[in-house]
């Protein structure tokens, strides 16, 4: 991918000083307590012992030494980031409508974010109630190591899906599909999985914004090979891969995020038409 460093984008939040926020003054016990009470009740309960989801009164952040290699890392999410809200205020413009720019936040092992408590080991993750994109830089080097999917476009895929998540908050699809789940619970893994199509979907038409042949020479652009990095990891992040790879049965019923194949063939579905309106996967038979 051709990008040319700019700084740090004005909507990104570092937060890898606070280490979790307030979880180290609560301890072990105390997080786990508020963790499951946050995922049982979908409400932030640290937001209980430490304001409004960032650092704590008294535990503000700590300025993070940062090496040159993390610099540029921190450079290209921001670029990313920056390039991805563009198209997408370009796309909602064109329809009259208002985008609402999300903000990214990077951490390290744990943070406290809007939607409750969350470690590394999920994952990046968007979460609607705050409106923030979050994610370990870590992750990167798992998405490589394990995940077999190395690449810089493989990383920039991983921040489209997540601000396509935001497009669907905007466009109020997350609130009518988490109404759908309480309505239907025996829907629940089917409407998620769509959901995470429709995603892959949508970073697809960021992917397709990026032709050589629509972008200027200062501009990100596709290289030879980004898009199979991207469709690569899109597969490698599937529902069937994953439980392949911890020895689990492959169970479609448990899927909340879809196959190898779907994720691949939603993302190209986006990549090839630039056309929201072919990321329909509600309406699909491939969803």
């Amino acid at each position: 991918m051709r990008w040319t460093p700019k700084g740090r984008s004005a909507d990104l939040e570092d937060r890898r000083g606070t280490r979790g926020g307030g979880a180290a003054k609560l301890g072990i016990g105390g997080v786990l307590i508020l963790g499951l009470l946050s995922f049982i009740f979908k409400t932030d309960f640290f937001s209980l012992v430490g304001g409004d989801g960032s650092a704590p009164p008294g535990q503000e952040s700590a300025p993070v030494p940062t090496s040159q290699e993390e610099e540029n890392q921190i450079q290209f999410v921001s670029t990313v980031l920056d390039d991805s809200q563009q198209n997408w205020e370009r796309i909602f413009a064109e329809s009259g409508q208002p985008y609402r720019k999300a903000k990214l936040v990077l951490f390290t092992d744990a943070v406290r974010s809007g939607c409750g408590f969350a470690e590394t080991a999920m994952g990046p993750f968007y979460c609607p109630a705050d409106e923030k994109v979050y994610i370990d830089l870590g992750f990167y080097n798992e998405l490589q190591e394990r995940f077999g999917a190395p690449g810089d476009f493989a990383q920039a895929y991983v921040i489209a899906h997540e601000i396509g998540h935001h497009v669907q908050n905007l466009l109020g699809l997350d609130d009518q599909v988490r109404r759908a789940q309480g309505e239907n619970p025996g829907q629940a893994n089917e409407l998620s999985v769509q959901m995470e199509l429709q995603a892959d979907c949508f970073a697809g038409i960021w992917a397709h914004s990026m032709d050589p042949n629509l972008r200027g020479a200062d501009e990100p652009a596709l290289e030879p090979g980004d898009a199979d990095e991207a469709l690569n990891a899109a597969a490698a992040v599937g529902d069937d891969r994953v439980q392949s790879q911890v020895g689990a049965e492959v169970n479609p019923e448990t899927w909340t995020h879809g196959s190898a194949e779907m994720r691949a063939e939603w993302f190209n579905t986006g990549l090839q038409t630039g056309n929201v309106d072919n990321c329909n996967t509600f309406g699909s038979p491939r969803g």
